[in-house]
């Protein structure tokens, strides 16, 4: 029996397969071993792939790019909002819902994200039925920690229109400590693990109890604004510079000569994590020039090194936030193609001297692999196969958090619900307010987002502090219901907010 392992990245995708007690990464048609999320549209046919990717220099309206951004979202959603303003193929409304609007010379046809989504799995297995010879499509799909319901139905269906039969979702970070193996030999004992994942669009650092086997996530950190598209962009803007100092011509304006120059920095940024130089070279990149740069390792690690020290910055916020030191966590895995580069490596190796990062597979394939790991005994053929005793544990997706305002009168967040926290769950925090304020306001965060602004009146004015004591209580579904008490008074408010907090 075999089962197949597919990670579907914001920028690329990756399929595994499992045979004969194994887990390996298969190379597509082109023979690539990583597969560009990017679904190009052309008259009556569709392209998927690095030929849909290096094609968008001429079809960048009808190329459709980090799809997973949009799946299973509104069109008024605020990440879809953001993935209009940076897509080039346009995003418009059908009943609230986005679809990209495809010129195909004769007429213009909307398709939705999960269609798109659809195309890619279906790549995938392509990919993984050739190489097994067989109709196989039991699978295990992973999806991002943070996606809340909606957007891991919307996977799932797309990859069971592509005809996969779904065994499961993992998470990420979860998969990639099945990849290793991690606790999965020691039948007791405790530990502590990091994932570090530094994709093409994101970054996701997570920290994760080990127990006899099961993984609990204490906290996770993901940020949409560090990837390794920051690394490119930065490397083609210096690209530019260099043209500029020998053709006097400033193409920092162009769109089509700026994407030939970030097609070439990617292909140079993949070549400096192997090797200590790379050649650039951009045939009639405007005007009918040609253009040719060598760019040294060094000289890239200086280009980007603030953006490597973004990239890592989280890590230590992420351990003070579950009360963890660098010399507590006893496993450092690397995940995702940007964490490929030797010099982050080296950073990471730097922030935990004692503990050896694992990386024996490539950063860019883990995902997939332990996706894979995990379809082989679900298919029942690699060790006990997972019977009514394995339960699905509904998780807080983002943290809870509750603002107030200290003595100094500085702004403070205090986190009550961490991410990854067991539902249902109740927590309760107080808050010492000045005795002479008449209200006070309780307000209440996921994330960056204001859920709710809660106001207690007409308050008795008093010398010692007002203490108002919150409840929060975060049901199953996400749901949350907060209680705020006035400690003197009895005075008390409560509101029920419906969010999508439940992974």
């Amino acid at each position: 029996m075999a089962a197949i392992g597919v990670h579907f990245g914001y920028t690329c995708a990756c399929v595994a397969i499992f045979k004969d007690g194994r887990a390996d990464v298969v190379a597509n048609d082109a023979g690539d071993r990583v597969t560009p999320a990017v679904v190009a549209y052309r008259d009556t046919e569709q392209i998927v792939g690095i030929a849909a990717k290096q094609g968008r220099i001429r079809n960048a309206a009808n190329t459709v790019v980090k799809v997973k951004q949009i799946l299973g979202r509104s069109f008024d959603d605020p990440e879809a909002e953001a993935h209009r303003t940076d897509s080039k193929c346009p995003v418009v409304s059908k009943g609230d819902l986005p679809r990209y609007e495809i010129d195909t010379g004769e007429t213009t046809k909307y398709v939705s994200p999960e269609e798109v989504a659809k195309l890619v799995f279906h790549k995938m297995k392509e990919t993984a039925q050739s190489a097994l010879g067989s109709d196989v499509a039991d699978a295990v799909i992973t999806v991002p920690f943070e996606f809340g319901d909606k957007q891991k139905n919307a996977l799932k269906q797309a990859a069971e229109d592509a005809g996969f039969n779904v065994l499961r979702l993992i998470h990420e970070p979860s998969a990639a400590l099945l990849a290793y193996g991690i606790g999965q030999d020691s039948p007791s004992g405790k530990s502590h693990a990091l994932v570090y994942k530094l994709g093409g669009t994101s970054l996701s650092v997570t920290a994760l109890e080990v127990n006899s086997g099961m993984y609990r996530v204490l906290a996770t950190h993901t940020d949409h604004s560090t990837g390794g598209e920051n690394f490119t962009l930065a490397l083609a803007q210096f690209l530019a510079s260099e043209f500029k100092k020998s053709f006097k011509q400033d193409v920092t304006g162009n769109a089509r000569a700026m994407m030939k120059l970030m097609n070439s920095a990617d292909v140079a940024k993949h070549t400096l994590s192997t090797l200590g130089s790379a050649n650039c070279f951009v045939d009639s990149l405007f005007d009918g020039m040609d253009f040719e740069c060598n760019v040294s390792r060094a000289r890239f690690e200086l280009i980007c090194s603030s953006l490597f020290q973004k990239s890592i910055q989280p890590i230590r916020s992420l351990l003070e936030q579950v009360g963890l030191s660098t010399s507590d966590v006893n496993t450092v895995v690397l995940c995702g193609g940007s964490a490929k580069i030797p010099r982050l490596q080296q950073m990471l190796q730097d922030l935990f001297p004692e503990v050896a990062l694992l990386s024996s597979i490539a950063p860019d394939e883990v995902v997939p692999v332990g996706a894979a790991l995990q379809a082989g005994i679900l298919v029942g053929k690699d060790g006990p196969p997972l019977g009514e005793d394995c339960i699905s544990v509904d998780c807080c997706a983002k943290d809870i958090s509750v603002k107030e305002v200290d003595e100094s009168g500085e702004e403070v967040m205090t986190v009550v619900l961490p991410s990854g926290t067991p539902l249902p769950a109740r927590r309760q925090h107080t808050l010492h307010g000045p005795g002479n304020l008449a209200s006070l306001c309780v307000e209440l965060y996921q994330a960056q987002q204001c859920l709710a602004k809660i106001v207690l009146k007409d308050l008795e004015p008093k010398e010692e502090n007002h203490d108002v004591v919150t409840v929060i209580t975060m049901k199953r579904d996400g749901s949350l219901h907060v209680t705020c008490t006035e400690q003197l008074s009895g005075r008390s408010e409560a509101v029920t907010i419906a969010v999508a907090a439940a992974s």
